[in-house]
């Protein structure tokens, strides 16, 4: 079981993955960014100011300011505005996730050469021709 765990380990697609999982918690924050800093202010600046991080519904008894106020309190809180959030950094993960892919088949589609067309070889007699050859020649012969 051991060396098939090591065999497992030293496979190429192991440390890609794990390459690409740490790439990708380096992106995650630089979404959470993005969504954060950049995009909510533009959409609250056409909705009239609507934060959607402050967007959520207390569920049973008590007040918060906020939705960390409520979970400190232990308030069960039905958080909209989370999930709006989370939706907004999968559409913009994937979207950049589908650009990537799109680059990298570009790339490799003209990385990749057209095969060249096989030089036919040129063609001998025909047997029809082969044997008008061998009658003709044993005509002579004669």
């Amino acid at each position: 079981m051991l060396n098939e765990f090591k065999d497992f380990i030293a496979k190429g697609n192991v440390m890609d993955m794990a390459v690409g999982i740490i790439i990708g918690a380096a992106f995650t924050a630089i979404v959470t960014s993005l969504v954060g800093d950049l995009i909510n202010p533009i959409i609250a600046l056409f909705t009239g100011g609507i934060d959607f991080s402050g967007w959520f519904y207390v569920l049973g008894e008590g007040e918060c300011a906020s939705v960390a106020a409520c979970t400190e309190a232990g308030v069960s809180v039905f958080a909209v505005g989370n999930f709006i959030m989370a939706v907004i950094n999968f559409l913009i993960v994937a979207f950049v996730v589908f650009m990537l892919v799109k680059m990298v088949n570009r790339i490799k589609s003209a990385a990749e050469k057209p095969a060249e067309p096989v030089a036919e070889e040129p063609k001998g007699p025909t047997a029809e021709e082969l044997l008008a050859e061998i009658r003709d020649a044993l005509k002579a012969q004669a």
